[in-house]
């Protein structure tokens, strides 16, 4: 069985698709689609050290035909992707992005009833 997960943005890697703050609905364990956004875990980086859990774009499978994915951030300046770290594994690939929910602390314009009898 699949699980729904909230996670929340770090970073401005995903600029302007994504921004710091956001929150994400998540299923855990779907598979990645072309296009579409996941939450992967990166490989560690040159010291060993572990790196945390990133929202990037799955471009393609891997073009050396193993069952990873290629991975890409929309923000060209900012971030690590596939062209950096090489393909992610499958078991990389933690969860595909649902949906952005809307963020709380956005106030939306109050809606005025004009007064009974105009």
């Amino acid at each position: 069985m699949r699980k729904l997960g909230i996670v929340l943005v770090h970073g401005r890697s995903m600029e302007p698709t994504l921004h710091e703050g956001d929150r994400l609905l998540v299923m855990y364990g779907a598979r990645p689609r072309r296009g579409r956004l996941v939450i992967v875990r990166l490989p560690d980086d040159a010291a060993g050290a572990p790196r945390p859990l990133a929202v990037k774009r799955v471009s393609r499978r891997d073009p050396d035909g193993s069952d990873g994915w290629w991975i890409e951030r929309d923000n060209p300046r900012e971030g690590l992707d596939s062209w950096a770290v090489g393909a992610i594994p499958a078991h990389g690939i933690r969860a595909r992005v649902i949906l952005r929910l809307p963020n709380p602390q956005l106030r939306w314009p109050r809606l005025r009833m004009p007064p009974r009898g105009r």
